[in-house]
């Protein structure tokens, strides 16, 4: 019999990957067809919010960033969790806090999907029209600030 998934902390990553030259690597949600976004997870039991970024990068792209390749932003947003995931909170839980960080990649990197259906590069002004998260519109305009 398999052990239930542990439920998620309300404190997530949000990670954006482009290419530093104004392309963004978006994802598509497998759980949801046409819900684009970039790399994001929550935090596990002892991980840093560094650490989180890295393993859902990896877990989500199959690539291995290392903790220099990450640009920390030191900002976060807190956002309400959409009702259809709260399930996934302990009970009463509402609200995340996502943590911003992103990197830049080759987009020549070999992309494996574990979590998503497909992935594409897309303008910065294309990327943030095509994800459903405002905080990851809001990160992917503010890419050229960091």
């Amino acid at each position: 019999m398999s052990q239930p998934k542990p439920l998620k902390q309300p404190v997530s990553v949000l990670v954006v990957l482009h290419d530093g030259a104004g392309q963004v690597l978006l994802l598509e949600r497998a759980d949801n067809a046409g819900f684009w976004q970039s790399v994001t997870g929550s935090i596990e039991t002892g991980e840093s919010l560094s650490e989180t970024a890295l393993r859902e990068v990896w877990e989500e792209t199959g690539i291995r960033l290392r903790a220099e390749d990450l640009n920390d932003w030191q900002e976060s947003t807190v956002y309400e969790i959409y009702p259809h995931w709260r399930w996934r909170y302990p009970e009463g839980v509402t609200h995340n806090t996502e943590h911003i960080f992103s990197a830049v990649i080759s987009k020549a990197s070999s992309i494996t999907l574990a979590e998503h259906v497909s992935y594409q590069w897309l303008p910065v002004e294309e990327a943030a029209e095509k994800v459903f998260s405002p905080s990851n519109r809001s990160a992917i305009l503010s890419l050229a600030k960091h």
